[in-house]
């Protein structure tokens, strides 16, 4: 993760060691190094995702020219990732994002005893069936979707009772397959309220800029920029769904064609593709991709 970065450009070098220097923390070192069991906890993952997005924006940014307010109408970003595109607009510092993300990630760990809850991704089925399924699921206990990914993929959060009922229950609702996920708590859901707390002291303690370019918040799928609002939605997304389906065609309905996935995979950028048919998307997350999308960000 980020490693090609780090050895190409001196401004992406520079992220990484910001970053291990506000956690107090060799992180690059386990994101290049290992071991992979650590570097997955999701008190470390979250913080190295944004790193890279960031690597990647910086050396956009430092190395190559881009002016991010003159050339991007809207920014957003799925899960943790809305931490990166708040980074990259200048509402947050580089220092205040790695420390919120480490913090984000232990406090979702802890919120739910290990084993005691899990996720499970739904295929071939929507929002409105879904919602249909995880209500069926709950019998008293919590069940909630988590990610609305794309028309036909949604996540559903929960206890592990509950969601070890979910593809039996799906059965009748047409649902094509129900993969359960291997993830460390069930985040999104309403067992995520004592991280949610957490959040919310550790927001306020943080100072919030108002970002250079609108970000299309989770929670709510349209574009937000006052402080107060950010610190609140970034609050209720710990427990909310994060609505990427609508975040994605609420950006299309603003007339956006071109959209770039900026760090580690190419997911988003094929839930995209898969949510409007006629986006380009592509994902930059290395040296080479960089020098490949120079030319559509002049």
């Amino acid at each position: 993760m980020g490693r090609d970065l780090a050895q190409t450009f001196a401004a992406a070098r520079a992220v990484f060691d910001e970053v291990d220097a506000a956690l107090g923390q060799n992180l690059s070192h386990l994101m290049w190094e290992g071991p992979k069991e650590a570097l997955t906890l999701t008190e470390n993952a979250q913080p190295a995702l944004m790193a890279v997005s960031m690597a990647v924006i910086r050396v956009l940014e430092r190395e190559k020219g881009l002016d991010l307010p003159a050339r991007v109408r809207l920014v957003a970003g799925h899960s943790l990732g809305e931490y990166a595109a708040l980074a990259a607009t200048g509402a947050f510092s580089l220092s205040d994002a790695a420390r919120l993300l480490k913090l984000r990630g232990k406090a979702m760990q802890s919120a739910v005893p290990v084993g005691q809850g899990a996720m499970v991704a739904l295929l071939g089925v929507g929002l409105d069936v879904a919602r249909k399924i995880a209500a069926e699921a709950a019998q008293g206990d919590v069940c909630d979707v988590a990610n609305d990914n794309d028309p036909t993929q949604i996540v559903l959060s929960g206890s592990k009772v509950a969601i070890d009922r979910v593809a039996e229950v799906g059965k009748a609702h047409g649902l094509r397959r129900a993969i359960p996920l291997p993830v460390s708590a069930p985040f999104h859901c309403a067992l995520m309220r004592p991280a949610a707390d957490a959040m919310a002291h550790a927001l306020a303690a943080v100072t919030i800029n108002r970002p250079s370019v609108p970000v299309v918040a989770n929670v709510l799928a349209q574009p937000i920029s006052e402080p107060a609002e950010i610190r609140q939605r970034l609050v209720e997304q710990v427990t909310g769904t994060v609505r990427w389906r609508e975040c994605v065609e609420a950006m299309s309905s603003a007339g956006i064609t071109n959209f770039c996935e900026i760090g580690a995979g190419k997911v988003l950028a094929g839930l995209i593709k898969r949510i409007n048919k006629n986006a380009n998307a592509v994902s930059v997350g290395t040296a080479a991709d960089i020098e490949t999308v120079l030319p559509q960000l002049k």
